[in-house]
């Protein structure tokens, strides 16, 4: 039987240095060699970034996790965004409070999908950008590091909104424990120049039950919740300021799919052939919502296009 020989590697991170020290067999020493170094790869750090990014994402790569800049994304304007003025209003005037140092609230978007509350945050982001406001997507996974988020953004000058999209726990989540006493709860607070923003389709972020709701008691002629509706309640009324969005109905999903045909550039000839052709394409996704109009205006305007080319 051969014998194994101990091989220390030194890997330097930033200003750490950390010692592996590994056993490798004589037998396959470059396998295991070469599966060191991989393992080493994926847990080692990104740099700090030197300065913020207008848009940036908190990334999480082996047992490392640091801020990442985004150098690509679509701009939204708020022009954009037809048949949720009310929303839009609303949201603007809690970032302008905001980005003038006035109080404001961390906001929950909630409603149907493709109702356009991810593109409201995006849009607004875009006319506060040269402002001094910042973007920064945490998935839902992620938020378990927020306490650590925030810590780092505050190192920086700006206002940052942190940015949580399509946000759905189940109760023993540790995500969303984090982000229920970060909001309100914990004897530490979010930074005043951080809000958080978050999207989702259900009201209070976590399933609903029937059977939840027959455990209500009426005490004295008022409705006690069980402890588990409570709970569910907890979180989304955290959040200083709940924006709902409802499903389109027929004509405004026909003026927002016009609307993106006419950013286009492509020219509409026949109105009504365009009409058929767009209630057709809801028919068959199963939804009159604004992300449904504007796929429609997409693959029209590529049809017509490679018509009038090809």
């Amino acid at each position: 039987m051969q014998k194994s020989r101990k091989t220390c590697i030194s890997a330097y991170n930033g200003s750490l240095i950390n010692q592996i020290i590994i056993m490798i067999n004589t037998d396959k020493p470059v396998s295991r060699f070469a599966s060191l170094m991989n393992r080493l790869k994926f847990n080692t750090p990104s740099p700090r970034l030197r300065q913020a990014s207008p848009l940036m994402r908190w990334r999480r790569r082996g047992a490392s996790s640091y801020l990442e800049e985004i150098k690509y994304s679509r701009d939204i304007r708020p022009d954009d965004l037809l048949c949720i003025d009310r929303q839009k209003t609303s949201l603007r005037l809690n970032t302008e409070q905001f980005i003038n140092n006035y109080p404001a609230n961390n906001v929950l978007l909630w409603g149907p999908r493709g109702t356009g509350k991810s593109s409201l945050v995006k849009a607004i982001f875009s006319e506060y950008r040269e402002r001094g406001l910042y973007l920064v997507e945490v998935t839902r996974d992620n938020l378990i590091d927020l306490n650590d988020i925030c810590d780092e953004l505050n190192q920086y000058a700006g206002k940052f909104i942190i940015y949580c999209d399509d946000l759905s726990f189940d109760v023993n989540d540790p995500s969303y424990k984090t982000l229920k006493v970060l909001l309100d709860g914990s004897v530490s607070d979010i930074p005043d120049n951080i809000l958080i923003y978050a999207t989702s389709n259900r009201r209070h972020l976590i399933p609903e039950f029937r059977s939840e709701n027959l455990e209500a008691e009426i005490i004295d002629g008022e409705i006690h919740q069980s402890e588990a509706v409570e709970e569910k309640l907890s979180l989304s009324e955290r959040f200083g300021i709940w924006l709902s969005f409802h499903p389109f109905n027929q004509e405004q999903y026909l003026q927002i799919a016009f609307h993106w045909l006419a950013r286009t550039g492509v020219k509409v000839g026949d109105r009504e052939q365009v009409r058929q052709a767009a209630l057709q394409w809801a028919l068959e996704k199963g939804t009159r919502s604004g992300r449904s109009a504007a796929q429609f205006a997409r693959n029209w305007a590529g049809m017509t296009l490679l018509a009038d080319n090809g």
